[in-house]
């Protein structure tokens, strides 16, 4: 389970079974997670419930780090498919690529 994985990484595994029993059983749902959720769980230790926080806060700046990585591999990738049909002459927007009726 990959969230028991992830507890166990910060050395907090012996919580895996109430995350889970919580809901919480994927990293999308987990980054999500508040003080409230910490009380439903049962992470009372204030240096675990800090240790989970700063978890989940990473969880949150890897995926705004993984999401301008992917806007610009898909800009990238349309750029050079724009190219190479430039360089090959190719327009999808005349036949035989389009179906567009002309008047």
């Amino acid at each position: 389970n990959i969230v028991y994985e992830w507890l166990k990484t910060l050395q907090l595994p012996q919580y895996a079974e109430s995350f889970v029993d919580n809901g919480y059983d994927d990293l999308e749902v987990c980054k999500q997670i508040g003080d409230p959720d910490l009380d439903a769980i049962g992470v009372a230790v204030p240096h675990h419930r800090r240790r989970i926080h700063e978890a989940v806060q990473r969880l949150k700046e890897a995926d705004e780090r993984t999401v301008g990585l992917y806007f610009t591999l898909e800009l990238k990738l349309k750029i050079m498919i724009r190219d190479k049909l430039i360089r090959d002459g190719i327009n999808l927007s005349k036949p035989p690529y389009s179906n567009k009726v002309r008047g």
